[in-house]
């Protein structure tokens, strides 16, 4: 037999849409409906069966508002352990005698009852026992509850153990249940408290009570919460039969409050209800089209600054007001010259020439670039750069390069860095190379750099890594005889161990044979 899950979520949809959803007291004629999951581990003490889960309903009469009878059904189908498909159809079925307590918004309960459970399928059997219960019930409001509960069930003679001996088994649920029936006590002025718990028994209808049905007045104006149209009014204003201010001028500050209560329409005003000249300038805020006027700036009629030669430079504040289109002024409104090279920035090509620079006729420095680089020759350090080489801003060539959406540098291959055949000792042509690494390491102190010495994979793996390791200490050696400090270099042999082409052709050979540098600090 399978329970029907959707047949048991329809039945409680309906059911709490039947009753109107309102504080239920536990009371004598209530019956309560419930649809749980169960979870039973059952006695290990013969036939052994897996702990599993199941489902069930259960409804309820109350007695009074303390004693409920109820009757329940569930199934589970566990399985025998040790056995692949020894499947057993438990059914239970069985009534309890609750003793239940309510509280907040829950009821807590002990029970005890009779049940029976039949076994069928893998084990053919019935058996009786006795059970106690323990568990609490939260409201969910209105008439709906969340109920868990623990059970213990005693089996005087059990089908599970030979012999018939007795048997004991734990389980516990956890459901739904709703409250159905049951009248509901007297609420004399309908607050939706009953008249027993309500210490305010004649409340005006509509009015907004409190957990103990009493009224407020939140905005203390006379006028009960509920009843009061405007339930936020200020402390202090006048209020109408509705609990509203008036606001004759339309400032936006109430009767009772408004200090100024013929205020022009359209002025923005204070707390007090007084309206504002932020700016100084005679003309109200709200009115003023130009609120931030300057100070001593002649205005219009609106309130907004005059400029007759339209500099941009207010009227009043402008100490040449007949500028003429065009030029360029500073900000008492005359002709400016920015830089100070005694070019008017209206015509100054350059408007941002450091003081002191030898500048032409469009009042731009003029730059020497001797080597191309882009970095002129006052600013260059490495002033004899080749031509093609990516520099920095002190005009020494880029040893590492970070590319966008790279988290750290690439390592630098030395193309031109060789060796003689099987020795450590640099070629003529390396020399070249090496003295522009130099040159870029005295222009920036700060960066660190190791030397990585590699070496295809013909030979012993070990003669690799022994060689590659002389490799990269020469060109430490080369490094610190420019004047590079030790402690900003270290070398490293890497051997054959991380090719960059393949090993089987003599070009790709070629191109694992070399000194990569690699950045350590920036």
């Amino acid at each position: 037999m399978e329970l029907n899950f959707k047949r048991v979520a329809t039945f409680l949809a309906i059911s709490l849409n039947s009753f109107p959803l309102t504080a239920q007291n536990l009371q004598g004629g209530l019956v309560e409906v419930g649809a749980f999951g169960t979870f039973t581990k059952f006695d290990a003490t013969g036939v052994t069966l897996s702990q599993d889960f199941g489902a069930g309903s259960s409804i309820g009469l109350f007695l009074n508002s303390t004693f409920s009878l109820e009757g329940f059904g569930s199934y589970s189908y566990p399985k025998i352990s040790g056995t692949a498909n020894d499947q057993v159809e438990v059914g239970t079925y069985g009534g309890t005698l609750l003793a239940n307590l309510k509280y907040g918004v829950g009821s807590f309960f002990l029970g005890a009852g009779y049940e029976r459970v039949a076994y069928r399928g893998a084990l053919q059997g019935d058996e009786n026992g006795f059970h106690g219960i323990i568990g609490n019930r939260f409201s969910l409001g209105g008439r709906a509850t969340l109920r868990v509960q623990g059970t213990a069930v005693y089996f005087p003679s059990s089908t599970l153990v030979p012999g018939q001996s007795s048997a004991l088994n734990f389980g516990g649920s956890a459901g739904f249940s709703i409250f159905a029936f049951g009248g509901q006590p007297r609420d004399s002025d309908g607050d939706g408290i009953v008249d027993r718990l309500d210490q305010c028994s004649a409340t005006p209808a509509a009015a907004s009570i409190d957990e103990v049905g009493c009224p407020s007045d939140s905005d203390s104006d006379g006028v009960l919460d509920g009843i009061d149209m405007c339930a936020d009014t200020p402390d202090g204003a006048i209020t109408n039969s509705t609990g509203c201010p008036s606001d004759p001028d339309g400032d936006g500050v109430f009767v009772g409050i408004d200090i100024c209560p013929d205020t022009p329409s359209g002025a923005r005003v204070d707390v007090n209800g007084c309206s504002m000249d932020s700016d100084g300038d005679l003309v109200v805020d709200g009115i003023d089209a130009c609120a931030d006027t300057p100070q001593g700036a002649v205005i219009d009629a609106t309130g907004c600054p005059t400029d007759m030669d339209k500099d941009g430079i207010f009227d009043g504040l402008d100490r040449c007001p007949g500028t003429q289109p065009g030029v360029t002024v500073d900000a008492v409104g005359c002709p400016s010259d920015t830089d100070g090279d005694g070019v008017l920035d209206d015509a100054d090509a350059c408007p941002a020439t450091p003081t002191g620079s030898e500048i032409d006729a469009r009042g731009c420095r003029i730059v020497v670039d001797t080597d191309g680089d882009g970095v002129e020759d006052q600013l260059d350090r490495c002033p004899n750069t080749p031509n093609g080489r990516t520099v920095d801003v002190n005009g020494c060539p880029v040893l590492f390069e970070v590319t966008q959406g790279e988290a750290r540098a690439q390592p630098l291959i030395l193309e031109g860095v060789t060796f003689r055949t099987g020795s450590a000792e640099l070629t003529q042509t390396s020399f070249s190379v090496l003295d522009q690494v130099a040159v870029s390491l005295i222009a920036n102190p700060t960066v660190r750099i190791e030397i990585v010495g590699h070496t295809d994979n013909t030979g012993s793996r070990g003669g690799n890594i022994t060689i590659s390791m002389r490799r990269a200490d020469s060109v430490r050696s080369f490094l610190m005889n420019k004047g590079i400090s030790a402690e900003r270099l270290v070398s490293q042999g890497a051997g054959p161990d991380a090719p960059i082409a393949t090993n089987a052709t003599a070009e790709g050979r070629a191109r694992n044979r070399r000194v990569e540098l690699r950045l350590i600090q920036r």
